[in-house]
């Protein structure tokens, strides 16, 4: 099981929303790129970036900083937020991104997914509120459930997806179990988890998670790094088989 150290990005900044919405911002950094560069240095094997700003409009607000982080670190970097045309996905693979996370194009133009994960690596992003998952930096509700999207994906290549229970992200009140374990039963894709790890016992809890002898691929984890309370190093480790 692999950690995802997420760096969300908002006017070129490093920073974490709480519940998803942009008026609760909290600031953890000037330095994107350098950040990448400490959670490689401490054992990451992946670093997730979030445009926020692009999720919020779809422009390419801070593709430059993605580009550049990209280029920094030899690890693989999977980014989402505001992808929502092939070009805008090339231009994110040319710059040496891994895998791209698509969210609300996956609800409004489905075949964008299928066409992208035909020769590149996709994840779909699932970010949902009380089970419905929502688009446009998560301000809509799409009247789709996290089980039909996930199904409606399930055979066309896609990588992983990535479950994100928004009313929990930047909580650090623990995962939505419950959930997962769902999503984990409806489908054969790689689920990452997202959203309200706290503590080294909500990973420890994530990696015991099992359905039918599959597990969780990852968890993406932010606020709890950036505020001390889950250590980059000793997560690794943890999801890796650790203690």
């Amino acid at each position: 099981m692999d950690l995802f150290p997420a760096i969300d990005i908002r006017g070129g900044r490093c920073v974490r929303l709480h519940q998803g919405d942009y008026g609760q911002e909290t600031v953890y950094g000037d330095d994107p790129v350098a950040q990448a560069i400490a959670f490689v240095e401490a054992g990451a094997g992946w670093i997730h970036v979030v445009d926020l700003d692009a999720a919020r409009t779809g422009a390419a607000e801070n593709r430059d900083v993605v580009a550049a982080m990209a280029e920094a670190v030899d690890v693989p970097v999977q980014t989402g937020g505001g992808i929502r045309s092939d070009e805008a996905a090339f231009v994110l693979f040319d710059a040496g991104v891994e895998r791209v996370v698509i969210g609300t194009a996956a609800l409004k133009d489905p075949d964008l997914v299928r066409r992208l994960a035909r020769d590149h690596r996709v994840a779909v992003g699932l970010d949902a509120k009380s089970g419905e998952v929502a688009t446009d930096g998560w301000l809509v509700g799409s009247g789709r459930t996290v089980l039909d999207v996930a199904r409606s994906f399930a055979d066309v290549g896609v990588d992983a997806f990535i479950v994100t229970d928004i009313s929990r992200d930047g909580t650090l009140e623990g995962p939505d179990i419950g959930g997962l374990i769902e999503v984990l039963g409806a489908t054969s894709v790689d689920v990452i988890a997202s959203g309200g790890v706290g503590t080294a016992d909500d990973l420890r809890e994530l990696a015991a998670v099992e359905v039918d002898g599959r597990r969780l691929a990852g968890v993406i984890a932010g606020k709890a790094i950036y505020e001390g309370h889950v250590d980059v190093a000793e997560a690794v480790m943890l999801l890796r088989g650790g203690s």
